[in-house]
């Protein structure tokens, strides 16, 4: 059984925090939960969402509001939820290595929980965080006093550096000083990551697939990959960037 300790806070605008105990769950960055909006059949469809960071058995996840679903989610009030997790397989988890972390849009809300335990284990973090305007921006000084060099971007221009961070921040994605890479956001994004990033780095990207079962059952998240076809929810979310075909052309 899963409670909600509280009643969803909203940290940005259509960004909303919650706090999920799950007992006797382990949580592992990279990894997610399946929520039931309702306690009928509509939606019928459970919604995921990456872990934001995890106390013990305390899952925290961010849900940006973009739909009727979502909406119903941020509107529950504390106490008994619905929820299968924690699912999926998650990052690697390196020690005393230089890492670089790209987060576009709600992408950035599982890279939080990577980035502390990266810390943790005595790497160095370079951390490019991407928004469409500063109104999206949700827990901006947590991350900043996690890691090592913070570097902020958004569309508009309306907080950090205007433009999208793989035009103008080109040259330390591509630096090759990083041993590995991870992202997560648009697969545009991501897609431009990974081709940009230094021969030398490993890239891990989380993909942001619908995951309508959340369990290998329906099929309807895959990732084409260069070997073959493969469940987000169960080969994933986590994948090595350079292994997912992004563009057929």
């Amino acid at each position: 059984m899963a409670i909600l300790l509280d009643k969803p806070q909203e940290v940005s605008q259509d960004h909303f925090l919650l706090k999920i105990a799950m007992k006797g769950a382990n949580f592992a960055p990279g990894q997610f939960i399946n929520i039931k909006t309702t306690e009928g059949t509509d939606p019928l469809l459970r919604r995921p969402f990456s872990i934001f960071d995890a106390e013990g058995d305390i899952a925290h996840i961010i849900v940006r509001v973009v739909g009727r679903g979502t909406s119903l989610i941020s509107k529950m009030e504390k106490g008994e939820i619905n929820v299968l997790g924690p699912l999926g397989k998650g990052f690697t988890l390196e020690k005393n290595k230089n890492l670089l972390l790209v987060g576009g849009g709600v992408g950035n809300a599982p890279l939080y929980f990577l980035a502390r335990e990266l810390k943790n284990r005595g790497n160095k973090l370079t951390y490019i965080y991407a928004a469409k305007t500063k109104n999206y921006i949700f827990y901006e000084d947590l991350y900043r006093g996690l890691v090592d060099e913070f570097l902020l971007f958004t569309d508009d221009g309306s907080a950090g550096t205007k433009g999208v961070p793989t035009e103008m921040a080109r040259d330390i994605i591509s630096g090759s000083g990083f041993e590995r890479v991870y992202c997560c956001g648009p697969d545009p994004m991501m897609e431009k990551v990974v081709n940009m990033a230094s021969a030398s780095a490993a890239v891990e990207v989380s993909m942001e697939n619908y995951f309508g079962c959340g369990v290998g059952l329906c099929m309807g998240c895959t990732v084409d990959t260069i070997h073959g076809f493969k469940r987000a929810c169960m080969d994933g979310p986590v994948f090595n960037g350079r292994e997912v075909i992004w563009s057929k052309e």
